[in-house]
């Protein structure tokens, strides 16, 4: 008899143990949980992802879909306590960072996830290399717990897809519409195209990936593409190509910076000569005016001017030359 109060007494202090004091927990700040009874997760109602803002991004295809349950997120904090049938998952929702070359399921993949290849538009295999930025989304944690075996790969699998399909398939806008030769003939192979718009590819791909959220869970913040490495066989042709280019580039800049100069120079000597044209032309003018003035005084002022005129220059004269009339 003992014996068995002692294995009551025993059982009944291990399940106190167990279920009460262990059976509390906490979330830390970069955490959520969520609790499951029997394996059901706590819902929020009958509301589901395509509720909530995320939805948003997926094609009207997608919608049916993606319908995610919205589930009732425990937030950071606690104690909280859970009873035995009852199961807490917690998720890390701080933002982490990994090589888009980064293969979750195959490690070596990806010359171990430092270079992520693709083929351009005009059959180039070539090499990327960066990063992406993601978290785990608070709204559609269903989908990161349950509804997707492996959230990461399926984001990476769709990212890179995305990726190598924009790579394929992109084309650079021509400078000026298409109208100058030169700068399209650089333009016109794709590995200078990516590099120069790179800014570009990465805010495309944060765009292509916004639906990441509805669809997996995980919100992609940020890509960022910082090289674009051509096949070996190639590098040196393009550096030719790009030589050729700056070379011609740096001429054309000249020969423009001089002909504007030319042309500054010339419009300034033809505001200069024309001044200069108009201070000899205004005695002239005044002269005139003078003498119609004089005219309308009558013949005799007139006659009296000129006189005075004589007098002044035979002043200034050294010799004077008179014509005696036969």
């Amino acid at each position: 008899m003992g014996i068995l109060m002692g294995f009551i007494i025993g059982g009944l202090a291990w399940f106190i143990l167990r279920y009460g004091i262990f059976g509390f927990y906490t979330v830390d700040q970069n955490q959520r949980a969520v609790k499951t009874s029997f394996g059901r997760a706590a819902r929020v109602g009958d509301k589901t992802t395509l509720d909530t803002p995320i939805a948003e991004h997926l094609k009207p295809e997608e919608r049916d879909r993606y319908a995610y349950p919205q589930l009732r997120v425990i937030p950071p904090g606690g104690p909280y306590f859970k009873w035995p049938w009852e199961k807490v998952y917690k998720i890390s929702v701080a933002t982490e960072t990994v090589s888009m070359a980064y293969d979750p399921e195959y490690g070596k993949a990806n010359k171990g996830g430092e270079l992520l290849e693709a083929v351009t538009k005009d059959q180039l295999n070539t090499g990327l290399r960066g990063q992406i930025r993601y978290r785990v989304s608070e709204q559609n944690l269903y989908a990161y717990l349950f509804g997707v075996k492996k959230p990461i790969a399926h984001v990476m699998g769709y990212f890179v897809s995305a990726l190598r399909q924009r790579i394929a398939n992109f084309e650079a806008p021509r400078a000026g519409g298409g109208a100058d030769p030169e700068a399209n003939a650089v333009q016109g192979v794709s590995i200078n195209d990516l590099r120069k718009n790179m800014r570009d590819l990465n805010e495309h791909m944060d765009h292509e990936c916004l639906s990441s959220a509805a669809r997996y869970g995980i919100q992609l913040d940020a890509t960022l593409i910082t090289e674009i490495d051509p096949p070996g066989e190639v590098e040196s042709a393009l550096a030719a190509i790009n030589t050729a280019h700056n070379h011609v580039s740096s001429e054309v800049s000249l020969a423009q910076a001089s002909a504007d100069q030319k042309i500054v120079q010339s419009r300034r000597a033809v505001e200069i000569e024309t001044q200069r044209a108009q201070a000899e032309v205004e005695p002239l003018v005044a002269l005139a005016e003078q003498i119609r003035t004089l005219q309308k005084s009558g013949s005799g002022a007139l006659a009296a001017y000129v006189r005075n005129l004589r007098l002044a220059l035979f002043q200034k004269a050294k010799q004077l030359y008179v014509e005696v009339k036969p």
